[in-house]
């Protein structure tokens, strides 16, 4: 059945007519009510896995398309307190101003700098980092940079995965033993390849690197999304957040990050 023609079902259309909110009630503040948290030894212990934060904070640029605020990246590196951090997909900087604050040194790069994360002659070679902070782009849901480079501007889905397999080896190699590599990824519905799980993927390549995931799925609430204030004629159901997985290297060496 085609989910788009219900409304012209009587059945359907007499219960869309009964739960869909007037125009004031959907404009009023809603709030869901959390689970409650287990108590634990952790140093930061709001950060679980459904990550609510409504505000930004004071990081990076908030009118750079994409940027995802800081406060995630901040409570991750309180929690593994990391010695050295890098964010090779730097955008407006969110990640290094957030190290700045906690007084961490962080190395930062980005595409527009001519920095191609996706290339293994531009990363570090050998074990360097403690933690690695990574948002990529959504493949082609949002474009960022003009360089034909940039991963959000590959053409075909094979093409992005290919690179972006690429840039999940050079993090593993560039991670020193028990490293940490953090990235947030979202889902999204192509208009050609229908809908497509980057965040299934992100898992699968990791895994494929070498890499183990270390701690639950962080579902983090897309507050101040773009998408969020335009109407569609489609029928679809939205997407309200985005998945940080967070991997590490184990201890022994690999063979999962050689290029």
């Amino acid at each position: 059945m085609n989910h788009n023609t219900h409304s012209a079902n009587p059945f359907y259309a007499s219960r869309l007519k009964r739960v869909a909110p007037r125009t004031e009630e959907r404009d009023r503040p809603a709030y869901a009510r959390l689970p409650l948290a287990p108590r634990n030894a952790s140093p930061v212990p709001h950060l679980t896995s459904l990550y609510h934060f409504h505000r930004a904070g004071e990081y990076g640029d908030r009118s750079y398309p994409g940027n995802c605020g800081g406060n995630l990246i901040k409570d991750l590196l309180l929690y593994f307190q990391p010695a050295i951090i890098c964010d090779p997909m730097a955008g407006s900087g969110t990640c290094r101003d957030v190290c700045d604050e906690l007084g961490l040194p962080c190395f930062s790069w980005d595409i527009h700098q001519g920095f191609d994360a996706c290339d293994a002659k531009d990363f570090p070679s050998s074990p360097a980092f403690d933690f690695i902070w990574s948002h990529p782009p959504y493949w082609r849901q949002k474009l960022y940079a003009d360089n034909e480079r940039d991963l959000s501007r590959s053409p075909t889905l094979e093409h992005f995965l290919r690179r972006y397999r690429q840039f999940i080896r050079n993090s593993a190699r560039a991670l020193k033993p028990g490293g940490k590599l953090a990235i947030l990824m979202g889902d999204y519905s192509d208009r050609e390849a229908g809908f497509v799980p980057l965040t299934w993927h992100t898992k699968r390549l990791a895994f494929d690197a070498g890499l183990r995931q270390c701690c639950t799925d962080i579902i983090r609430f897309s507050h101040g999304a773009s998408s969020s204030k335009k109407v569609y004629r489609s029928s679809f159901i939205p997407g309200l957040h985005d998945v940080c997985m967070v991997f590490d290297r184990p201890e022994q060496t690999f063979e999962g990050v050689q290029p």
